[in-house]
């Protein structure tokens, strides 16, 4: 194990974050570079080597957490990135993107702080990429057999690097103009710089993965010719469908999905553009939606140089302390600041919009709001609470219903959809279609980063024993699991 008394007499430290007037003048991540090297031994020393480590279970990947925590803790980095890629393709994209139920499963956590994980499998990886030590894996031969992967994202990019190590020809179908997904145009440059992302691209390029951007499967490509062409097609487009608000006004100009309001900003981190066209810089901002997307939409704005953010969630204010109703290991909903939010801006809980209205020109100028309490299943408004604020830009994020290829590359495959309008797949991942397998959100739903990771892995051993008969390719997940979450 790592220290035996590390859990007693090391206290927990997290990352140190860069001052908010200095990260706000630029897109950079938060974190101060390499502010956890000194530290990191300690941090993983906390690692109680617990009997049976939870941990396990509360990561979708089964990370094996206890064994790199403890290489970490005797400076074995080597012998450490080995053991962590052993079950995560992409630990520089978890250690900076997953909300780590890990750590809320983690054991020291019963009445203690838990043990920084995120932070220890971050600087893992960033230590392996600085020395050297992530290099390509080529297959020793090819298996003659073609696969088609359809989305860039994380499930789509773990699916295809199993898929090319296992010797299969790979082709990633991406419609946007650049290969990643929401990893690359969903996620705010100051959580991840893409530069993360553009390493990896090279890595699996150099593996033998190809990749076709700007193709729009469905359209560009139609479902049959995947089929045609490939001997196995693999979904994983993702839960991109997001939920509108129906409300009085919402034609107006300037209420906009978080979806087209985050991208852009990306864009102009990839220079596409000197400034973005959907722009905060001098208004009053209002984002709908208490999740992680609307914390990237704060952040987003604060750096847009907006004269207010505000932040609205229909939910109540959660308690800062683990609920007596979602009991360890499960993954509690508590009250979180993260770094957009040490940034400024307000925050409401517990109201409902119920209308916008605008400017002559049809701009719109103020969100109309009253404040709600949960009643016999549903909300319902206070009596006497309605009041309006100034919202000049408003970005609605309110989550995704399901993936947008329906009616398209769904309906061209002949693929069913389940009762939550996701593409149905059985305990292998695959779809009622031979040869066509779904994974990540697009069969899931809504779901996190590790999830779809894992998804991608499950599904690429799948393929493989579908190509193959079997295979040597891990399988994490099945499609039934279920987070530790209430």
């Amino acid at each position: 194990m790592a220290d035996p008394k590390g859990f007693l007499t090391t206290g927990k430290q997290l990352a140190e974050r860069r001052p908010v007037d200095v990260r706000l003048r630029d897109w950079n991540e938060v974190y101060v570079e390499r502010s956890l090297l000194p530290i990191i031994t300690k941090q993983a020393g906390r690692c109680m080597d617990c009997g049976i480590p939870f941990c396990h279970n509360g990561c979708p990947l089964g990370n094996l957490i206890p064994e790199w925590n403890d290489l970490a803790y005797r400076d074995d980095f080597v012998g450490a990135i080995e053991r962590l890629h052993a079950t995560n393709n992409f630990p520089e994209f978890t250690g900076r993107l997953c909300p780590a139920p890990c750590e809320s499963a983690c054991v020291l956590g019963i009445n203690q702080d838990a043990v920084t994980i995120k932070n220890v499998e971050v600087t893992i990886i960033d230590k392996a990429w600085d020395r050297g030590g992530v290099t390509p894996q080529i297959p020793e031969r090819l298996s003659g057999k073609t696969v088609a992967v359809v989305g860039s994202g994380p499930a789509g990019l773990a699916a295809a690097q199993q898929l090319t190590r296992a010797g299969h020809t790979v082709v990633v179908y991406e419609r946007a103009d650049r290969i990643g997904g929401l990893l690359r145009y969903g996620i705010p440059e100051f959580k991840m710089e893409k530069r993360h992302i553009n390493r990896r691209i090279e890595q699996m390029r150099a593996e033998g993965t190809r990749f076709r951007t700007g193709v729009h499967v469905g359209e560009d490509i139609t479902g049959q010719q995947l089929r045609e062409r490939f001997d196995a097609v693999v979904v994983a487009a993702g839960a991109t469908t997001a939920r509108d608000l129906p409300v009085p006004g919402r034609e107006l100009k300037g209420i906009h999905q978080a979806m087209e309001y985050l991208p852009l900003a990306n864009k102009v981190q990839e220079g596409d553009f000197v400034e973005s066209p959907i722009s905060a810089k001098g208004k009053h901002v209002v984002v709908i939606g208490g999740g992680d997307t609307g914390a990237d939409c704060v952040g987003t704005a604060h750096r847009q140089g907006a004269a207010s953010v505000t932040q609205l969630e229909i939910m109540p204010r959660p308690s800062e302390e683990r609920p007596g109703h979602q009991p360890w290991p499960t993954m509690p909903m508590t009250y979180k600041v993260t770094s957009a939010h040490e940034e400024g801006g307000e925050r409401i809980y517990s109201v409902n919009t119920t209308r916008f209205t605008g400017d002559e020109d049809g701009n719109v100028q103020e969100l109309h709001l009253v404040e709600v309490e949960f009643k016999d299943g549903r909300f319902e408004p206070v009596p006497g609470t309605e009041r309006a604020i100034p919202a000049q830009l408003v970005t609605l994020a309110m989550g995704f219903t399901g993936t947008d290829v329906k009616n398209g590359l769904v309906e061209q495959l002949g693929a069913d959809l389940d009762a939550r309008g996701n593409i149905a797949r059985d305990g292998r991942f695959a779809t009622n279609v031979d040869g066509v397998y779904v994974c990540g959100d697009a069969g899931r739903g809504q779901s996190l980063i590790v999830w779809a990771i894992a998804e991608g892995r499950s599904a690429a051993a799948a393929v493989d024993t579908y190509l193959g008969g079997k295979t040597p390719l891990p399988a994490p997940i099945r499609p039934t699991d279920r987070p530790l979450v209430v």
